[in-house]
């Protein structure tokens, strides 16, 4: 993924997975503005300086779990990939666990978060709201009746 509003959009309606190697949030896959529609995996990694103190670390544990997802065999995601946005937040225990664990761990996020997909997530949706019409407003003016009333 590219670029901070790609970033931001996925975080506020992602699905979150969350593992004790990584979170991951992801969302439909959708074509950037003026691109073709080829639907594919579109990943972003995040490893915080909280996280991982020595840049060395950090960009060891993306090169591991960048090459540990495109080497994903195929017994593990049958259908390989989801076609999805996904930020994949990093913790330290990525850098110690054996690299089939780490696979392991992955696709059954993948699987998680895939039966995610397509429903509502994050903060979009019905913000809310219960439903009701609001006491003092007619009822009928929305096409609902309020409890107690029958509508026309």
């Amino acid at each position: 993924m590219r670029g901070e509003r790609e970033f931001r959009k996925v975080r506020a309606h992602g699905a979150a997975v969350r593992d004790p190697l990584f979170t991951l949030r992801l969302t439909d896959y959708r074509p950037r503005y003026g691109e073709a529609w080829r639907p594919r995996a579109l990943m972003g990694l995040v490893v915080s300086k909280k996280t991982l103190k020595r840049a060395v670390d950090r960009n060891r544990a993306r090169r591991r779990v960048r090459e540990a997802l495109r080497t994903m065999p195929p017994e593990l995601l049958p259908g390989g990939l989801p076609a999805c946005r996904a930020i994949v937040m990093l913790n330290p225990g990525v850098l110690g666990v054996p690299f089939a664990e780490l696979q392991a761990a992955l696709a059954r996020a993948l699987v998680r978060g895939g039966g995610q997909l397509g429903r509502s997530g994050g903060k979009r949706g019905n913000r809310g709201g219960t439903g009701r019409v609001p006491s003092g407003v007619n009822a009928a003016s929305f096409g609902t009746a309020a409890p107690g009333q029958e509508s026309p």
